[in-house]
């Protein structure tokens, strides 16, 4: 999702800022929202023949074969049949195109209804009900954006539970919405056992893209054709930011989102994004190792080089210059990401939303009754962005170590 396209609700975003008041990132940006990717800043990401991939800075446009950017009959692949010769071969070609596709189409949806299961039982396990109608999701159960709205209210949920069974504490829900369209629903717990603050947001906005917004996206490289001047959109996505009270439970970010355009044919372009990172106050190499373990083997079902690609874009992407260092070990980091196909990519996509529990939970849970000094405390501070000038740690002590590791990020695995 790009802050291009997200400008029109800085709005609504002030308003959960409020609410729960994070500390900012490294970056400036607060962590509460950090699906809002910074846009101008962003590579490329393309899948290139050969099994390689490819890192286009914005501004240049990476064409592929098959344009993986555009769609026209939703998710479902068609076979394509060449047909040569007489008029009466290729009508018979044709009908027995159109047969294979509906066949293949059933197929596929009864796949996905089977894998997805019933959209209003699912939503009885949410912390609110989705932000789009339910009737509505139901009557578009098939579409992209119904799928990824389900996925990313079921990763807030599974999030939100897990910490509150961890913590003890229960998180405030608090939904907003867009007058141009859509809202989100924010999920705050404070001051509770074992965290200061935990927020866990989810974001479904749409409507159409200002001109400003859509001439700077063609300046990045997006051929978008509207129709009389507008561009219909939807993005939405799932974003959080843990701070821990104890200084050995690590801070973890994730988020997760989508974004698509309808152009004036009726075809959408369309593109996923998102990661999860830690940001440990020391240096643990077994919480590290587990860590990237676990978001490795998510990225291995669906590609071997999505794992060191989409750590080392993790790594780039949070180095903050000025301090000459990463915001925390790492994880993994992608955007703009639109091939092979949208249904792989979107699967991958939930293979990693999947895994924000798994990594992070067995973490917190071993260093529950860790016990820290006040010194420890107050590193911890200093390391959330509380800076004291020049500060700089003992060397060989391990708060030099975490800086050792921020300044050269290494291989975990």
């Amino acid at each position: 999702m790009t802050s291009v396209a997200l400008c029109t609700i800085n709005s609504s975003a002030r308003s959960i800022a409020r609410l729960c008041q994070v500390s900012r990132s490294a970056h400036g940006t607060a962590d509460f929202h950090s699906f809002v990717a910074r846009y101008s800043t962003l590579r490329k990401c393309a899948f290139l023949p050969g099994g390689k991939w490819s890192f286009i800075r914005a501004g240049t446009r990476q064409m592929s074969q098959s344009s993986p950017g555009r769609i026209s009959l939703g998710r479902y692949g068609k076979g394509v049949f060449l047909a040569a010769g007489a008029a009466a071969v290729t009508g018979v070609l044709a009908a027995g195109v159109s047969h294979f596709q509906r066949a293949e189409m059933a197929t596929k949806i009864s796949k996905v209804e089977e894998e997805e299961g019933n959209i209003r039982e699912r939503c009885k396990s949410f912390m609110s009900v989705p932000v789009t109608d339910i009737k509505v999701l139901e009557q578009r159960k098939d579409a992209m954006s119904t799928r990824m709205e389900m996925l990313i209210m079921e990763t807030q949920a599974e999030f939100c539970r897990a910490l509150e069974e961890v913590d003890g504490g229960s998180f405030r829900v608090d939904r907003w919405s867009r007058k141009e369209g859509g809202g989100g629903i924010s999920c705050v717990m404070q001051d509770g056992k074992v965290f200061e603050k935990a927020g866990v947001n989810v974001s479904v906005v749409f409507g159409n893209l200002t001109e400003e917004a859509a001439r700077q996206m063609r300046s990045r490289g997006k051929v978008l054709k509207g129709k009389d001047g507008k561009l219909p959109f939807c993005a939405m996505g799932v974003s959080s930011v843990i701070h821990p009270k104890n200084p050995h439970i690590p801070t973890v970010h994730f988020n997760y989102r989508y974004f698509e355009i309808e152009e004036a044919d009726g075809t959408k372009q369309w593109w996923f994004g998102g990661g999860t990172d830690l940001t440990p106050v020391y240096i643990d190499l077994e919480d590290a190792a587990h860590f990237h373990k676990t978001l490795k083997e998510a990225c291995d079902k669906h590609h071997p080089k999505y794992y060191p690609d989409f750590k080392k874009w993790c790594d780039n992407y949070f180095y903050v210059r000025h301090r000459g260092e990463t915001r925390g070990i790492g994880g993994i980091f992608f955007d703009d990401l639109d091939s092979p196909n949208q249904e792989e990519v979107f699967h991958f996509v939930k293979s990693c939303a999947k895994t924000v529990v798994p990594c992070y939970l067995p973490i917190v849970n071993k260093h529950l009754n860790d016990s820290f000094t006040p010194e420890e405390k107050d590193w911890q501070q200093v390391r959330r962005g509380r800076w004291e000038y020049m500060h700089e740690p003992t060397k060989g002590t391990k708060e030099a170590e975490m800086l050792e590791v921020l300044r050269n990020p290494k291989e975990w695995i």
